[in-house]
Order: C-alpha cells, then sequence, then structure tokens
C-alpha cells in the first residue's frame, strides 16, 4: 500500500477509540487535535483578516466609496459565477477518503481523488460557458456595460480556472493543517501585493481586478503544489478511473457531492443577494457601503469559519459515536457559544465599528456602521449553524442541512423585500441576520431531535 493513502498505527487506533473503541481518550484526542488545526487556520486567517483590511482599505480610499461599490458588484458577480457553477469538492474527499484509508484501499482512494478532480474540470467547462452566454446573450438585460461585462467575465474565468477543492480536502483530510494555512496565506500577502503593485502602477477599477486574478492562480498553484511533493500523490495516475467503480465504492457519492454544492449555492445566495438588492434598489455607493461593513464583519467573526473547518475532519470521525446524552449536552454547548460570541462581539463592535470603518474609507459612514452591527449578529448565528452542519452531516442527516439553508435563504430573500423598502440599506443587513437565525434554529431543533430518535442510541 502507498504510504501517502495510509493512516499511521497510532491514528488508525485513535480512531478506532474515536468510533466507539474507547470511551475516554477520544474526547481528548478530539479536542487536541482540533485546537491543533484551528491554531494553524487562525494564523492563517487570522493574518488574511488583517491584510484584507488594509487592501480593501487601499481599494476604497483609491476608488471612492461609489467606486469600491462597482469594484464589489463585479467581483461578487463573478464569485456568483464561480460558486454556481464551480463543484466543490473537499467534503467528499474528507468524508470518503477516511473510510477508504481506514480500510487501506489505496486504489479506491485514487480513483475518488480522480473522480473530484474532473468534476471540478467539467464544472470549470460549464462555468465558462455560461459566463460567455451571459456576456453574449444576456449582457443588456443585466443591465451590464459592454465594458463592465467582459472585465466581470475575465476575472470569473479565472476564478474557475483557479480551482482548489481537491487539494484542500486533501490537505484536510491527512491534516496537513500547517500546508493548508501556508497555501490559504498566499491570497492575503498576494492581494496586499497587488494591491499595493496595482496603486503604484494603475490605480483603476480594472488594475486592482488583475492584481486580484494573478493571486487566485497563484493560491490555487500554491495547493497543488503542496498536494503533490508533500503528499506524494503522483501513483494515483497509475489507477485506472472507473466511474461505475467509483459509485460502488462511495455509498451515495452523487447525493453527497448534490447536497453539498446545492449547500453552496444557498450559501451564495444568502452572501450575495443582498448587495445586488442594495446596487440595483439604490445604487453603487450603497452597495460599497454594504459591501465595507461586510468585510469588517467577516474579519470580526472569522471564528465561525476557523472552527468548521478545523473541526469537520474530527466531527465526522467520532460523531456516530455520539450517546444521546452527549449529543444534547454538545448542541446546547453550541448553542450558548453562539450566544456567548454575540454577547462579547457586539459590545466590540459597536464600540469601535465607527472607528475602524473611518480608517477603512478615509470618511465617516453612518450607514456602514449601522449595516456593520446587523451582520456580526448576523455571524454569530452563523457560528451555531457552521459549528451543526458537520455534526449532521455524519450522522447523515444531509437532507436537514440542505432544508434548513434553503429556508434561511427564502427568509432572508422574503425579509429583504420587506424591509429593503421600509429600511434602505439597513434592510438588506437585517434580512442577513433573519436568513442566518432561521437557518440556525431549524439546525439546533434537527440536532435535539436527532438525539432523542431511537437509532440515535446505536
Amino acid at each position: 500500500m502507498s504510504t501517502q493513502f495510509g493512516l499511521p498505527g497510532d491514528r488508525v487506533g485513535a480512531v478506532h477509540v474515536a468510533l466507539g473503541g474507547g470511551s475516554h481518550a477520544a474526547p481528548r484526542r478530539w479536542r487536541r487535535i482540533v485546537a491543533a488545526n484551528l491554531g494553524w487556520l487562525a494564523a492563517s486567517n487570522g493574518l488574511g483578516a488583517v491584510l484584507s483590511l488594509v487592501y480593501v482599505g487601499i481599494v476604497v480610499r483609491t476608488l471612492g466609496i461609489e467606486g469600491f461599490g462597482r469594484f464589489a458588484l463585479i467581483t461578487g458577480a463573478a464569485q456568483a459565477l464561480t460558486v454556481l457553477f464551480g463543484v466543490e469538492t473537499w467534503k467528499i474527499v474528507v468524508q470518503y477518503g477516511q473510510e477508504h484509508e481506514l480500510r487501506g484501499d489505496a486504489p479506491a482512494m485514487a480513483r475518488l481523488i480522480h473522480a473530484a478532480v474532473r468534476m471540478e474540470i467539467v464544472g470549470v467547462a460549464l462555468g465558462i460557458a455560461s459566463a460567455l452566454a451571459v456576456v453574449a446573450l444576456g449582457r443588456e438585460a443585466f443591465g451590464m456595460s459592454r465594458d463592465i461585462a467582459f472585465v466581470a467575465l475575465g476575472y470569473a474565468v479565472v476564478q474557475l480556472l483557479a480551482m482548489r477543492s481537491t487539494p484542500t480536502g486533501l490537505l484536510r483530510l491527512h491534516d496537513k493543517f500547517g500546508l493548508a494555512a501556508v497555501a490559504d496565506s498566499v491570497q492575503p500577502i498576494g492581494r496586499m501585493v497587488g494591491t499595493l503593485l496595482a496603486l503604484w502602477f494603475s490605480p483603476t477599477l480594472t488594475g486592482f481586478l488583475v492584481a486580484y486574478a494573478i493571486v487566485e492562480l497563484l493560491t490555487a498553484a500554491t495547493y497543488w503544489l503542496f498536494v503533490h511533493f508533500r503528499l506524494g500523490l503522483a501513483p494515483t495516475a497509475a489507477w485506472r478511473f472507473d466511474w461505475g467503480r467509483v459509485r460502488h465504492e462511495n455509498d451515495a457519492l452523487l447525493r453527497s457531492l448534490w447536497s453539498t454544492n446545492l449547500q453552496s449555492r444557498l450559501m451564495l445566495a444568502s452572501r450575495q443577494a443582498p448587495l445586488f438588492i442594495v446596487g440595483s434598489m439604490i445604487g453603487p455607493a450603497a452597495a460599497g457601503a454594504f459591501r465595507l461593513a461586510l468585510q469588517l464583519a467577516n474579519a470580526l467573526s472569522k471564528l465561525s469559519n476557523l472552527i468548521m473547518r478545523a473541526a469537520f475532519p474530527e466531527i465526522l470521525r467520532s460523531a456516530r459515536g455520539l450517546t444521546p446524552d452527549r449529543m444534547r449536552r454538545l448542541t446546547g454547548r453550541i448553542l450558548m457559544t453562539g450566544v456567548a460570541a454575540g454577547v462579547v462581539l457586539l459590545p466590540i463592535v459597536a464600540a469601535g465599528g465607527s472607528t475602524l470603518l473611518m480608517l477603512l474609507a478615509g470618511q465617516k459612514s453612518p450607514v456602514a456602521y449601522g449595516m456593520l452591527l446587523w451582520l456580526t449578529a448576523a455571524g454569530c448565528a452563523d457560528l451555531i449553524a457552521v459549528l451543526l452542519e458537520p455534526i449532521l452531516l455524519a450522522v447523515r442527516r444531509a437532507g436537514a442541512i440542505l432544508t434548513a439553508r434553503g429556508a434561511a435563504v427564502l427568509a432572508q430573500l422574503c425579509g429583504a423585500g420587506l424591509l429593503v423598502p421600509l429600511m434602505g440599506a439597513y434592510g438588506a443587513s437585517a434580512s442577513v441576520l433573519v436568513g442566518a437565525g432561521v437557518g440556525a434554529a431549524i439546525l439546533a431543533v434537527v440536532a435535539m431531535r436527532y438525539a432523542h430518535l431511537p437509532e440515535a442510541r446505536g
């Protein structure tokens, strides 16, 4: 067996304990591994959060709040195309890859990698074709000028080509969070350097977009190089790809892939819809203020994504062994974590948010400050959701996650429709909180109900 697909003996034993072979070592091991993973991610994302505020501030000050609004709408549209047609494979690589490694089945692991890469390539091709069709046939319907449409198209094509979901999954599967942290850091550091170069040579909207596009490609290349040289996956090329065997070896693969990617698209709707609503109903300046507030809110609430990404592999290994009592206690702790995050973050944002926004934009922005408060509260609700999702995924409740995401998006869109006419730009950010709250509430109810089912006692 090729060593890169196997687990060391101590890790196999630890996984056995996590799945029910022991009682006391598993929680301690779980906390130790998650803490280590979280440390790497915190270092990477902490650096990214700080640098993002700096380079976004440079773009805002250079282009002005209205120009930054156009920049945000273009990058948002490109990201929408990327998420809509890209294939998110990292979760299935982690989920099914664990099972193959526990069995020591290198050929099955190789075929899973082949399948994930091929699915990403198909998504890239479909995304590029769809983006071309939008520009050729629907540009006027979307109200885009020719120049803006082609700039958005070029940026979207680059983002699609910079596929890195599969190598991300492989690094997390093998607990190479240090390497993943280094690869993640390429993006914020590259954007910082690219923003400074664009500021010096071409301080225009197009100049900043070109810099961002080059960094996307560099980030993807770093991920693939790490996977190739540190995990030694070249032997996978020796195994012949067989889609039929892939489906047989990975039970419910397509259903899991469909669920995961539909969740991504629903998350896209929840994140991008308010920006487009504000831009279309109020204007680019308001869209710029919303994007500025969202950038700062994201930097302040990075904890939710950090914990989910760090804990996801270990939760999958251990969640099936949870007793009903532990499931209930864990759900209760997660709910308290979200409340505690709100108690800590909201006063900090209320006290210092206006100053931070002024440092970023170079001017006071009461509208952005008001939106920042709503978006920070939404981030606390998201913390609850992202902690509950991997647990429910591990106990085969992917349908519940999908339902919660769909309900959250529907609640957010309905909220935006009602609140934007009444509250203006504030209504868009308030609707984000409505959607996040609905999604978190549904997932909490499902987790508690599962803990009371007879099958949960097995």
